[in-house]
């Protein structure tokens, strides 16, 4: 028994990017256009704001620019974390979350640290507000999930091999169980440079693949969490499935889900 993403999907595809400046209109699109899904990270106090080059998404525009994807925060003022205090940083989260679930009407859990910049005590800060997970800048080149979603590495930047790793994520080997590739940077990177080609070549390699989950950041977290969460019979034939979401495992080629709350035989671990 192998534990697998909804439907029986083998990998997950996700994308975070940052600031929600007014290209994430053009990245929203072309993701959207091709099945996938992202996660886009704002700042609440530069909503609408127009500041030189820099364009901000505003508020009103939240609802449609980032349709069918994942608004999280990155703080209200984009602060750098180690160098503000304990209850600056706090504000920083708070008043972020509570700013972005008036807009989208939702929960909003998901983070990235300005600057990419983090330490012990701000994952803690960042936990103890209902933050769920949070995106860093260090990239790993691989497609393990994290040990600890407060510390989610990415796979890579936009910039960094991101044709060679999709080529390597489309062969993953098969002892990758749950294997996810995460891209992260920011759309005006893109923008500035009027450079779309690499991301547009991105998606089109990795669209319409059958064994491919598209999922936000927060949809692959919550799914991760749920599998860590599973219980089993001393034997291990037995499952037991305690969230609210439903968990789906490979046994010997066929995909099972394990409803919420549902006790399944289903086969050895």
């Amino acid at each position: 028994m192998r534990f697998v993403y909804p439907q029986g999907k083998r990998k997950a595809l996700t994308f975070s990017y940052d600031d929600g400046q007014d290209f994430d209109r053009r990245l929203a699109g072309l993701l959207r256009d091709h099945g996938m899904k992202g996660t886009f990270h704002l700042n609440s106090g530069n909503l609408g704001l127009h500041r030189g080059r820099e364009v901000f998404v505003s508020a009103s525009e939240i609802p449609e620019v980032y349709q069918g994807h994942e608004v999280a925060c990155h703080g209200v003022w984009h602060r750098n974390p180690p160098t503000i205090t304990r209850q600056q940083m706090v504000l920083e989260i708070q008043e972020d979350r509570k700013a972005l679930e008036k807009i989208t009407g939702g929960l909003v859990q998901g983070m990235s640290y300005a600057f990419g910049n983090y330490n012990r005590e701000i994952m803690e800060i960042a936990r103890s507000l209902g933050i769920r997970y949070s995106r860093t800048v260090q990239e790993t080149g691989n497609f393990f999930p994290p040990s600890d979603f407060l510390e989610w590495h990415p796979t890579c930047h936009h910039n960094n091999h991101l044709l060679e790793l999709g080529d390597n994520f489309l062969q993953v080997p098969g002892f990758y169980e749950l294997p996810v590739m995460y891209v992260w940077g920011h759309s005006f990177e893109f923008g500035r440079s009027g450079d779309w080609s690499v991301m547009e070549a991105f998606v089109d390699k990795m669209a319409g693949k059958e064994d491919i989950w598209y999922a936000t950041n927060g949809e692959i977290c919550n799914y991760i969490q749920a599998v860590r969460s599973q219980e089993f019979s001393a034997d291990g034939f037995t499952m037991y499935n305690p969230t609210a979401t439903g968990v789906w495992v490979s046994v010997q080629g066929d995909f099972l889900e394990v409803s919420p709350g549902e006790i399944r035989e289903i086969g050895e671990l």
